[in-house]
């Protein structure tokens, strides 16, 4: 068979859209409380550990083949998040239910590195779909608050109330993610807009060309 009858592969966005929905669930249902920490009793953290394995191989895939089709922006995001938020958060989470004093401090300065790229980032997803410019924006404000009390800059109250918010950040992050996956599940496979997508924020300005700027 020849190498020009085959089809490009299709988007796989809406994969890593679930996946980064999955993780964010995951994190709200911790910073909120909702979920055993302790070792030895109620206990969530080896499960958390394999929900987010399974996060780390579709995005992995999924930056592979963003990539591939010359998807810069997209390609490069689901990369890191795949290693960072998903596969190293994964191991962190299995560590942390078998060793004992772990210095968890080291993920804060990691989230202080993860929050300095969304920002820097950010721009770049202006042009593009606003629902993941909005995901992207969130995510800079729930990955610093996690930099500042990793970082135990804050405790008590003032800690588990920054906690809390970030919490419902990240429940607002995977709602958005879920909807935008299902958008473009949906809407690709019916040709047409059956989940309302708003139109990207930026517009380019067309500049009038001067017909007698040359002479």
């Amino acid at each position: 068979m020849s190498l020009n009858n085959q089809k490009e592969w299709s988007n796989p966005s809406a994969a890593g859209l679930v996946a980064l929905a999955v993780a964010c669930y995951i994190f709200f249902a911790l910073l909120s409380g909702r979920l055993g920490t302790k070792p030895g009793e109620l206990n969530a953290l080896p499960l958390i550990a394999g929900w987010l394995f399974g996060g780390f191989v579709i995005q992995f895939i999924t930056a592979l083949i963003d990539l591939k089709g010359g998807n810069h922006v997209g390609g490069n995001t689901f990369l890191f998040f795949s290693a960072f938020f998903m596969l190293s958060s994964s191991i962190g989470m299995a560590m942390k239910s078998f060793v004992p004093y772990l210095d968890a401090r080291v993920d804060g300065y990691v989230f202080l590195v993860l929050s300095i790229t969304i920002w820097l980032w950010a721009p770049a997803f202006y042009k593009g779909n606003p629902f993941l410019f909005y995901i992207i924006v969130l995510l800079g404000v729930a990955c610093p608050i996690l930099a500042i009390c990793d970082l135990k800059l804050v405790t008590g109250v003032t800690a588990k109330s920054l906690a809390n918010f970030a919490a419902y950040v990240f429940l607002v992050i995977g709602t958005i993610g879920m909807y935008a996956a299902g958008a473009i599940v949906v809407n690709t496979a019916y040709g047409k807009e059956l989940f309302p997508v708003p139109k990207p924020l930026y517009k380019e300005k067309k500049e009038k060309l001067v017909a007698n700027a040359v002479k």
